[in-house]
């Protein structure tokens, strides 16, 4: 071991201390998180309100939903009625959807009115058509006679489109007007959202022409006309556009906000870019989910009869396509018995090829969802991931037929499982893009059944290629 400097060793201290410090720091605070939820309990458990609320309070309404989630079904509807008054409709719009229907079950009808007319119509939406139809009802018959139509317009769209997220209250001002007739129109206007990016110019038809930031409307000077400071990345948004769409454009093109339009063309909303961001996120948690082969809606607060149901149709799939592998090897039980180490090897050809499948399938399943994988381009991951495959099957080779030829001392050995390897590993580079590829091209879902097809592939010929080598060099 080379001389350690006492500067290295201060360096090397310092990591270590930091390393541990913040290994403290997350330990701490699991455990005073834990400590809050179980104070909170207690409180629940007692009927203290007051205690109750002097817990919750300083929380943010993220925080107070992600508790909702991670408590029992009892538990938590017993907190929602002793704590009914406080809940708004913030919390409501940050629950998960696994379980808003039954925090919206356990509240009083006036206290979901109240937190209905709280939120943006998106907001209400977003909440809406998740629910059951008489639920739905009860909350759209809270609403005042304008919010209701704009919900109810809004829900008229298809499911999944731009038209269903979008905003209704839009920040829109007549596009010959200058920079300080705008500010002061502003400020006349009865209603303006919370929060808003842009101010949307239109002509006398609606018809969105163009959008102002309010940064640069704010430091241009009074008599400068709105349409000498319009925004480059203006873009409109059809209300059928599928949100996936969406979101693609708001990351591809960096916006912030966008005008949604009918199809006549006149402004009906705006999509802002936390309702993008937000479609990413579930885009991107669907494909995880999907992935594992586990529905896309799983969530930590499913019942063991819902999570039974979500998983147990792949699980039946899973069980079909192992059943061809092991179709496979029963072709070559005589080779298996002449050589029964074989059996002992044959997982470590299969496995390793599953890994790599899986690697590349992630990439590629990715690559797709962002639109980083198409037709101009596949020829050119599809020749990498056919190079790589063969790089590590080479590599991987080399290390199992040494191992093998130390550990069994039978070099013909070595050479089948380095072949098989190889042959395993370029399957698993090809299928786990092409896999992916094919099924987007019939426009079904990669991340849906890409995983099932890509690990059957990778088994199957695993084994075909390892038992079908050692059958025919070995005995």
């Amino acid at each position: 071991m080379p001389p350690v400097s006492l500067k290295q060793l201060s360096l090397r201290m310092g990591q270590w201390g930091r390393g541990m410090a913040e290994d403290l720091a997350v330990m701490d605070e699991d455990e005073v998180h834990a400590d809050r939820v179980a104070a909170i309990l207690d409180a629940v458990e007692a009927g203290d309100v007051a205690r109750l609320t002097h817990l919750l309070e300083p929380l943010h309404a993220a925080d107070i939903a992600d508790l909702l989630e991670q408590i029992g079904s009892g538990d938590r509807k017993a907190l929602v009625a002793l704590w009914a008054a406080e809940i708004d409709g913030e919390l409501l719009s940050e629950l998960d959807e696994s379980i808003r229907e039954e925090v919206i079950e356990a509240l009083p009808r006036e206290v979901v009115a109240v937190a209905m007319r709280e939120l943006d119509s998106d907001d209400v939406v977003d909440i809406l058509e998740d629910l059951d139809a008489p639920q739905q009802g009860i909350i759209l018959e809270a609403l005042e006679d304008a919010d209701r139509v704009a919900v109810e317009q809004a829900l008229a769209f298809p499911e999944e489109s731009a038209g269903r997220f979008m905003q209704r209250e839009v920040v829109v001002s007549p596009e010959h007007l200058t920079g300080g007739e705008a500010i002061d129109y502003l400020r006349g206007a009865e209603h303006l959202p919370d929060q808003f990016y842009h101010v949307i110019l239109t002509d006398p038809r609606m018809k969105p022409t163009g959008y102002v930031t309010l940064g640069r409307l704010l430091s241009s000077r009074r008599e400068v006309r709105l349409k000498d400071i319009l925004e480059d990345s203006f873009r409109t948004v059809p209300a059928t556009e599928s949100e996936a769409d969406v979101a693609y454009m708001f990351n591809q093109y960096h916006l912030i906000s966008a005008p949604v339009v009918d199809g006549s063309g006149r402004l009906v909303g705006v999509i802002t870019i936390d309702d993008a961001m937000n479609v990413l996120d579930e885009e991107h948690e669907q494909d995880m989910l999907r992935l594992a082969g586990v529905g896309d809606e799983s969530s930590l607060s499913d019942g063991a009869f819902a999570t039974a149901r979500q998983r147990l149709p792949w699980l039946v799939v899973n069980l079909f396509t192992a059943s061809i592998s092991a179709f496979v090897i029963s072709m070559f039980e005589s080779t298996i018995a002449a050589l029964v180490t074989l059996a002992a090897l044959m997982p470590i050809v299969a496995s390793t090829g599953g890994i790599a499948g899986t690697q590349s399938l992630a990439v590629a399943v990715r690559a797709l969802a962002t639109r980083s994988l198409t037709s101009a381009n596949a020829r050119r991951v599809v020749l990498r991931e056919l190079l790589g495959g063969l790089l590590n099957g080479c590599g991987l080779a080399v290390i199992l037929g040494v191992a093998s030829f130390a550990v069994f001392g039978d070099w013909k050995l070595g050479v089948v499982l380095g072949v098989a390897m190889i042959t395993n590993q370029v399957v698993a580079g090809l299928g786990g893009v092409l896999v992916p590829l094919t099924l987007h091209r019939f426009r079904l879902d990669p991340a849906l059944a890409s995983g099932t097809f890509v690990t059957t592939l990778t088994d199957v010929l695993g084994y075909l290629a390892f038992l079908g080598l050692a059958s025919w060099f070995l005995l």
